[in-house]
């Protein structure tokens, strides 16, 4: 773990680019576990539990972080770490509800759309100004995403569905912010363990305040709860905030879009989710959307160089 720490801080753009992809893997098959979690206790409860426990993962690490760093995370630093907190808990809470009714194929391609934000939300509070290649990986990744949902009969939106959509908001503010919390303070220990509290305890609030909360239901759901605290908490967050720090956030979104394809998979494999041929088409539309916003940049670098050697 010692060594660990300032290992991040020589991260490569591809490695950076692998970490996200890897994390796309665990948010997809997590939904499959969400999913199994919501028949055993309540979503917003197990919100709270799920990130409760990744907030006690990490902190030995934010503690080892902090000990290494010149100085301590600056006020207005605070602040963003405490928005992204809150960004996620939002985000968690929606989506975790909404997976009560929608499946977890849904639950994956209609998370993935806050891609389709992340561009706005960077325009918005880091001025960044909109690409080309971005937005048609946007369109692209959006119309695979909706090609996933064909099942080969009518298609039906449920009200999970639609609180799948509005928690794309505050999933798509959150990469940006942090990545606004990375280029000014390099702490990723600090931001997750922050986030982690934050959401871990409001939700805990929230169920508190909305749902009957019982040790025996948390105990029935403690596969799940390990699964999404460690893994898709406590290691596929850090790993997505240390990865931001080296891809501009619209790209990061694009990649972490993925977890739609590997959502969709883990259905079928595990909950007899299954896919359809135009289904299977959309997971190849939105690799192709990440292709494109990946491999688009570097092959007109490459025509630029060509030119200017021929010159």
């Amino acid at each position: 773990m010692a060594r660990l720490v300032p290992y991040y801080g020589a991260m490569t753009r591809l490695r950076a680019d692998l970490l996200l992809l890897f994390t796309a893997v665990i948010w997809g098959a997590a939904f499959v576990v969400q999913k199994w979690a919501n028949g055993t206790m309540g979503p917003i409860a197990f919100v709270s539990a799920r990130f409760l426990l990744s907030a006690v993962v990490l902190a030995p690490f934010a503690l080892v972080e902090a000990r290494r760093a010149a100085a301590p995370v600056p006020k207005a630093d605070m602040r963003v770490a405490l928005m992204v907190g809150a960004c996620l808990c939002a985000g968690a809470v929606l989506q975790q509800t909404a997976l009560v009714t929608a499946s977890a194929t849904n639950g994956g391609f209609l998370t993935a759309l806050y891609v389709v934000g992340v561009p706005f939300a960077s325009w918005a509070i880091m001025k960044e100004p909109l690409r080309p290649i971005v937005l048609a990986a946007c369109l692209v990744c959006v119309s695979g995403a909706w090609m996933l949902t064909d099942t080969g009969g009518p298609r039906v939106w449920s009200q999970g569905d639609l609180l799948l959509v509005v928690s794309d908001i505050p999933w798509a503010f959150s990469i940006t912010l942090v990545s606004v919390f990375q280029r000014r303070c390099p702490r990723p220990f600090y931001l997750s363990f922050v986030q982690y509290a934050v959401t871990g305890v409001g939700a805990g609030v929230l169920a508190l305040m909305f749902e009957t909360v019982s040790w025996d239901a948390v105990m029935a759901s403690l596969p799940a709860i390990l699964y999404a605290g460690i893994m898709a908490g406590a290691v596929g967050f850090t790993l997505g905030v240390i990865a931001q720090r080296h891809t501009p956030p619209s790209e990061a979104g694009l990649i972490m879009s993925l977890e739609s394809v590997f959502a969709a998979l883990a259905g079928a494999a595990m909950l007899n989710e299954r896919l359809s041929f135009t289904a299977l088409m959309g997971c190849a539309l939105i690799l192709a959307g990440v292709v494109m916003v990946e491999a688009g940049p570097a092959l007109m670098r490459g025509a630029k160089a060509a030119l200017a050697r021929m010159r």
